[in-house]
């Protein structure tokens, strides 16, 4: 008996390609640097979602200029500022001067990106880290990146005109010290203590628009802010050492070299001492000494991450110290609210 043949069911050929058919592949999205905050950046492509697709770009590459996808460096700044403006008013501070303060900020930190990723612009594409920025990319131009400084600057001007006559002085010194520093890394090994000085003229400043003067407690959380710049603008280079060496730059951790770990642990005693020194002369209470106490135990805690020098290690010790500065910031608030 003849085996009876099955019919094999027939395939459809496959649908010829249409241009219409087609799938676009979307845009690569350009490299974001190694540091940004994930999150931040989801929440600047949130944010320019609605614009023209024309514009969301160079916006996107103008904020990340200006580092708003990394708010640490802001908050690194914030901080010694609101610890002046609380000391200063020996209070909740007046709104306006807050209001000026912490606006003019955001505007000075990102002219200082701005200014420092034009004067790097040879040096950061050859460092891991820094080669995804828009300048180092060919995103942003030098020309566009001057422009960017400039308006902030003006910006940041038009606040201050808002303060007294001693303020506006001031304001000239840390313009001075914004536009400089990027520049000292190629003439100094001691740029952290320059970055530091930046950071920290908000500080005379906002004794001087609240109290009309910089007394001495002042001057003593300034020369602490620079001694804390030091500490963690040290940690944050020791991620790019090897790339740094390379490339020609300076920085205190090349200058520190092995003796890095220990020379950080007396920094941070010496930073420690100068913010007893403040709590004394401003007679402040239990909660800054209980703050201080934390904030030991946090300095403690960076030891422990860069301990075997390990990049994400160092740059999660560099991040660490936002909880450093909003520990004394609470300190201090606290202190002179229970008085």
């Amino acid at each position: 008996m003849a085996p009876t043949s099955r019919k094999r069911p027939r395939r459809n050929p496959p649908a010829p390609a249409t241009s219409r058919a087609r799938a676009t592949a979307p845009a690569a999205k350009p490299p974001r640097p190694a540091d940004s905050s994930t999150r931040a950046a989801r929440v600047l492509d949130a944010l320019l979602g609605k614009l023209p697709e024309r514009y969301r770009q160079k916006a996107h590459d103008i904020l990340v200029l200006t580092r708003m996808d990394r708010p640490i460096g802001t908050l690194l700044l914030l901080w010694p500022t609101w610890w002046a403006l609380w000391l200063a008013a020996r209070d909740f501070p007046p709104w306006k001067p807050l209001v000026i303060f912490t606006l003019g900020v955001f505007a000075m930190r990102a002219a200082g990106c701005a200014i420092n990723d034009y004067a790097d612009r040879n040096l950061d594409p050859q460092v891991a880290r820094t080669a995804g920025r828009p300048i180092a990319a060919g995103r942003i131009t030098p020309r566009e990146a001057l422009i960017v400084f400039g308006v902030l600057l003006l910006v940041a001007f038009l606040l201050v005109l808002l303060t007294n006559p001693l303020t506006i002085k001031l304001s000239f010194v840390g313009a001075a010290l914004a536009a400089l520093y990027p520049f000292t890394k190629r003439y100094t090994d001691l740029p952290q203590v320059v970055l530091g000085a930046a950071f920290g003229w908000s500080i005379p400043m906002a004794f001087a628009a609240v109290q009309n003067q910089v007394p001495a407690v002042g001057w003593v959380l300034f020369i602490a802010n620079i001694l804390w710049s030091v500490i963690y603008d040290t940690e944050y280079a020791m991620v790019d050492r090897d790339d740094d060496l390379k490339a020609g730059a300076r920085s205190t951790a090349i200058l520190f070299g092995d003796a890095d770990l220990m020379i950080i642990g007396v920094l941070m005693g010496t930073f420690l001492t100068a913010m007893v020194m403040v709590g004394t002369r401003a007679h402040l209470g239990w909660p800054y000494w209980l703050a201080m106490v934390v904030t030991a135990g946090l300095f403690g805690w960076q030891q422990w991450l860069i301990r075997h020098r390990e990049r994400n290690a160092c740059l999660a010790a560099f991040r660490h110290n936002n909880w450093l500065g909003l520990t004394l910031w609470i300190g201090i608030a606290l202190a002179l609210a229970v008085r």
